[in-house]
């Protein structure tokens, strides 16, 4: 009651001591152009109307139309003139205001730096002595320049705000108002001019004004709002002596040093950022706490710190009296505290903390976090349980003291051993290290009572006659609980290090076999026989639409359903789940790294395994996530596949189609003119100059075609349209034909044939090999000097044809000569000329590769042109009635 009281007194005192200056209002904005300036002088019209006696201190307009017409009418005070380097600078005028006294000022721009000469260097310090005069004041800020979070700022724009305002400034609030804007609509206001000049807009949306940092800027301003009208609240009700609403839910964590402090802080942190909440961790102290504990608490409010967390000691000497007295005024909603350990009479007496807080604590939600230590211990036990055909622990227990009693009374009576002990402690540690630390327990016990009953003198009753018996007897009890745990805790980390090894052994070979897959049908196999090797049970996966499933083993159609609706809502159902438990198959979804389902994996156990181990359960759910990431793998892998082929295709189309409108232009143009002057001119012209236009056209007409011809022929190529139809011609014939088409296109070109007349006929297909010929032919003709011949010769080598085309032209560098055989190369060399399309070395390189052949790019001799060589094997077909003799 006297807290109460006190602080009723000290909200009292608070609000005097505030009231007796001036009242400030802040027009709060998340960034410039929201429109805080044309807020605050709206409501200044709406109060001169009202007969307020009000003035504008300072007011920036920025050069906007709006703003500037709310002004009117409005009292201004005349700013005063500041020189600095050679320039007057327009200040407010204080001393003006102060003298004039009116009952409210408008002044624009808080954070506003004050030209050097000024009273005082900032505009708040202007602010905070009108305040004081007992001048209202009604000003402008946004939320960027705010001492205290110019650091989140400067992580959210990755700008440093220079000019800010001491959050100190804002607890002479009288009142707030959040002006806010749509990121888009301001962006768009940014766009339109109406907030900079165009040459400072196109700089800001680049940098400042992106979506991102206004949403996030945003963000921080209306929760700086919300926190001065919860701050008002708060105070508004100590000074009328009631409790606080707790308007924005704060979650409040309580640890104790009792080993789980760091782990409830982590969980409180995950559950404050999900309801985006305020989060405080305490600690109450009725007492000093020993070294360890209060070193495990220290580590915990510094990571409790770190995470963006209040910390506080609570004194008092009730936990829940001080935790709930705390949270009733602090604006708690949610109370997070560990499961502490309940001894059966403070629970019989409903003493124990969670009930205190049940029963005290109704306004708040009170969430029990399940300790580390019960969920291990939990664990444990499932895993010590024996499997089924195993002896029940009971009974091992039984037996081994029996046989322990056995062994004791041979060794007593034929070895005449004295201390026995060792003989019960060795049968305790074989029931623990075979069973579960309740079975030691019991083996311990048993083991006491009888050695207890059977060898300590008086033999056959619990009675013991010396002290010395006594202290032995209590002894070995100890030794063989000791002894016993020991050697459970071995078993436990035996058996858990042989479930880990197996998980990892599966898991690594699913790497193995996923590290091979290149499509979702070869994940999908590969996923199958992994999870039916590593679980022994049927496995059924469908990624996209492939599907694998193993054997007979296919899911019905309520497990379809289930599978369905497990791809559909990216969450397991099945069997060993609530949705669709009624299913024979366990179904867990495949999630990408956005947590978007992309195929389906599911299992089916034995009918009579009624639960899954939770080490089962975790080995399938951490192979369905490889198979999933595999999936995504491959499939990124074709998307990026895909694209690279788009690519591809863009740039062939691009090249095709500058060499088209170059190179199919030109002879269609010397075509249209000749044709239009004989059309125009014929009559006029002699015989002469008409056969002159006539060849023309024809000459053109047949490079036209040449040109169509080598499109086609790329087309049929790049498709795999072109057909071997082998037959036998001679190497000269061949040769001659592509040399006399040629010289028919061009009777200026001398060629210079070396085909000697032993070599056989060949057995290729003529047109093809005639067609890649005649383009090399072409190509060096297009470079060679007009004196120079084109040098043709053929010859055998092993059992290859080899021909080379010999030109005297300028050559190609050694780093380019591969690449002239690639579609649309543009250089001006080889086969990349002025009057071609760059597809005639790549048309011949792919004929001779269809009959198994190369084509090659060397330099001519002594350094000079360009040698070309085609090298074809030589083929004989089998049985042909036409194959030359050997």
């Amino acid at each position: 009651m006297t807290d109460t009281r006190s602080r009723q007194a000290d909200a009292l005192i608070e609000g005097l001591q505030r009231d007796a200056g001036g009242r400030l209002t802040v027009f709060l904005g998340a960034a410039p152009g929201v429109g805080k300036t044309y807020s605050m002088l709206t409501r200044a019209q709406e109060q001169l109307r009202r007969g307020v006696d009000l003035v504008v201190g300072v007011v920036e307009t920025h050069g906007r139309a709006d703003t500037e017409a709310l002004l009117q009418g409005l009292p201004l005070v005349e700013r005063r003139q500041v020189a600095y380097r050679e320039r007057l600078l327009d200040e407010m005028d204080l001393d003006a205001i102060v003298q004039r006294r009116p009952a409210l000022v408008l002044v624009d721009e808080l954070a506003h730096r004050n030209a050097p000469g000024s009273r005082h260097e900032r505009r708040w310090q202007d602010v905070m002595e009108l305040l004081d005069a007992g001048i209202d004041v009604w000003t402008t800020v946004n939320i960027q320049h705010l001492e205290s979070l110019n650091d989140v700022v400067l992580r959210i724009t990755g700008i440093r705000v220079s000019e800010t305002v001491p959050d100190g400034v804002l607890d002479r609030l009288h009142d707030i108002v959040l002006v806010d804007l749509p990121p888009r609509e301001l962006i768009a206001r940014l766009q339109q001019g109406k907030v900079y000049v165009p040459e400072q807009a196109s700089q800001a949306l680049q940098s400042y004004f992106t979506t991102a940092n206004l949403t996030a800027l945003r963000e921080l301003a209306m929760q700086e709002a919300a926190d001065r009208v919860d701050s008002s609240l708060r105070e508004v009700r100590a000074a009328e002596g009631e409790g606080a609403l707790p308007l924005r839910r704060r979650v409040l964590v309580a640890i104790d040093g009792g080993g789980q402090s760091e782990y409830l802080v982590r969980v409180a942190r995950r559950i404050a950022e999900r309801r985006d909440a305020p989060w405080t961790v305490v600690t109450v102290q009725r007492r000093r706490a020993d070294e360890a504990t209060q070193r495990e608490i220290d580590s915990a409010f510094a990571l409790a710190r770190r995470l963006g967390a209040d910390t506080e000691v609570l004194q008092g000497s009730s936990v829940a009296d001080a935790l709930l007295d705390h949270a009733a005024h602090n604006n708690v909603s949610t109370l997070v505290l560990g499961r502490t350990r309940e001894r059966p009479l403070a629970r019989m007496l409903n003493r124990t903390l969670t009930q205190q807080l049940i029963q005290h604590g109704a306004h708040y939600e009170i969430t029990i976090i399940s300790t580390p230590r019960a969920r291990a211990r939990a664990r444990r036990d499932r895993l010590l349980t024996p499997a089924p055909g195993r002896s029940p622990e009971l009974a091992q227990a039984v037996l081994a003291c029996t046989l322990a009693c056995l062994v004791a009374w041979f060794a007593e009576r034929w070895v005449g051993m004295a201390d026995l002990s060792m003989v019960f402690i060795v049968a305790v540690v074989l029931v623990a290290a075979r069973t579960r630390a309740s079975a030691a327990v019991l083996a311990a016990g048993l083991c006491f009572l009888a050695y207890n009953f059977l060898f300590i003198a008086p033999r056959f009753t619990f009675a013991i006659s010396a002290r010395q018996g006594v202290i032995t007897v209590f002894l070995f009890l100890a030794a063989a609980l000791v002894a016993g745990r020991l050697a459970s805790r071995l078993r436990t980390q035996v058996i858990a290090l042989r479930a880990s090894n197996r998980h990892a052994n599966a898991r690594q070979q699913l790497g193995r076999q996923l590290s091979s897959a290149a499509s979702n049908e070869a994940v999908a196999d590969a996923g199958r026989q992994a999870l039916e090797q590593a679980l022994d049970a049927p496995a059924w996966l469908r990624i996209g639409t492939d599907v694998t499933a193993s054997g007979s083993a296919v899911p019905g159609d309520t497990d379809l359903a289930a599978a369905d609706w497990s791809q559909r809502h990216a969450q397991p159902s099945g069997r060993y789940t609530d949705t669709l438990a009624g299913a024979q198959w366990w179904c867990l979804p495949l999630l990408d790294g956005d947590a978007r389902c992309i195929g389906v994996a599911a299992l089916q156990f034995p009918p009579a395994l009624a639960r899954l181990a939770p080490e089962q359960r975790q080995l399938a759910m951490a192979m369905v996530d490889d198979i999933a990431q595999a999936a995504l793998r491959t499939r990124l892998v074709a998307e990026l596949e895909q694209a690279h082929v788009s690519n591809e295709t863009e740039r062939l189309r691009s090249a095709l189609l500058s060499s088209v409108s170059h190179d199919l232009r030109s002879p269609l143009a010397a075509m249209i003119g000749s044709a239009d002057s004989l059309a125009s001119y014929g009559q006029a012209m002699d015989a002469a100059d008409r056969r002159a236009l006539l060849d023309t056209i024809m000459l053109e007409g047949e490079r036209l075609d040449r040109y169509i011809q080598n499109l086609l022929d790329m087309t049929r190529l790049g498709h795999d349209g072109l057909k071997i139809n082998r037959d036998w011609i001679g190497v000269d014939e061949l040769v001659g034909s592509a040399a006399r088409r040629l010289q028919r296109y061009q009777p200026e070109v001398k060629l210079q044939l070396d085909i000697p007349v032993s070599l056989a006929p060949i057995w290729v297909h003529p047109a093809l090999v005639e067609q890649a010929l005649f383009n090399v032919l072409e190509n060096a003709a297009k470079f060679s000097p007009a004196t120079a011949p084109v040098t043709v010769s053929a010859r055998l080598h092993s059992r290859d044809l080899v021909i080379d085309v010999l030109d005297r032209g300028p050559g190609i560098p050694a780093d380019e000569r591969a690449r002239i055989f690639d579609m649309f190369y543009s250089v001006e060399r080889g086969d990349r000329g002025r009057h071609g399309t760059g597809l005639g070395l790549a048309i011949c390189q792919g004929m001779v590769g269809a009959h198994g052949g190369s084509v090659q790019a060397l330099a001519g001799e002594d350094g000079r042109g360009t040698l070309i060589r085609i090298t074809l094997p030589l083929l004989t077909p089998a049985g042909h009635p036409d194959a030359p003799d050997a």
